[in-house]
């Protein structure tokens, strides 16, 4: 199994037995404005995944359908934003229609956690969407 990392900046692809630089496994295509789309997934991926837990840590038992709501929406966020960089690394097709809906999932991410404004994490989490949806929308034009 396949697990990407980022250690110092860089992106690492790790196996069971071994790490290595993920831009041994990209294309040769890969540009700047890839790389930073990339990131803005990953940092996405993860505060999406870091807020869901902020949220069952304070809502626990108590959520209403509001909060469940939005959970599955940074939930879905976040997977999506998984399957954008899987497609950007591997040169895929797809990739800019990905990158689109990743956009989308991005922003109304973003738009729901905003509701939330008086709360600093979740505003966070919204900030990261904006940022992964504006470098996601770069993508549109870009050749697989």
């Amino acid at each position: 199994m396949l697990e990407v990392v980022l250690l110092k900046d860089t992106f690492y692809a790790s196996t069971n037995q071994e790490v290595f630089p993920m831009m041994m496994m990209m294309t040769e295509t890969m540009t700047a404005e890839m790389q930073t789309c990339i990131e803005a997934c990953m940092d996405c991926h993860k505060i999406c995944m870091e807020t869901m837990t902020y949220c069952m840590a304070k809502d626990g038992k108590h959520m209403d359908s509001n909060m469940m709501s939005l959970m599955s929406m940074m939930r879905d966020c976040s997977e999506m934003c998984m399957m954008c960089m899987n497609m950007m690394m591997s040169g895929s097709e797809f990739m800019g229609r990905t990158c689109m809906l990743c956009a989308e999932m991005c922003d109304r991410c973003a738009m729901s956690c905003e509701m939330m404004s008086d709360d600093a994490k979740m505003m966070q989490c919204a900030a990261a969407c904006r940022k992964c949806a504006e470098s996601c929308r770069s993508m549109q034009m870009m050749p697989a």
